[in-house]
């Protein structure tokens, strides 16, 4: 399902937010802003925002697998993100 709807704007600063501190991030976080985010459901643009709210250490945990989000939303989303570049 499909109802938030995004200006340019903010599509611009989420792309931006998007961009972290590390390259690592940036190859996992921009591709899937850019090829996945308006198309994706509600629940995924709103996990994706929450996720770019985190700090780039854990995010890097997470990514790697060496740890689990806790909140079981942004866990689907990086379960999501990682399919995407490791598929089963």
């Amino acid at each position: 399902m499909r109802n938030m709807e995004f200006t340019e704007a903010e599509l611009n600063r989420l792309r931006w937010r998007s961009r972290r501190g590390m390259l690592e991030l940036d190859l996992l976080l921009l591709p899937w802003f850019d090829e996945v985010f308006r198309q994706a459901t509600d629940e995924d643009q709103q996990a994706f925002v929450l996720l770019l709210d985190q700090e780039d250490p854990e995010m890097h945990e997470w990514f790697n697998q060496r740890q689990e989000p806790e909140d079981p939303e942004l866990n689907r989303i990086v379960k999501k993100i990682l399919d995407r570049v490791q598929p089963e």
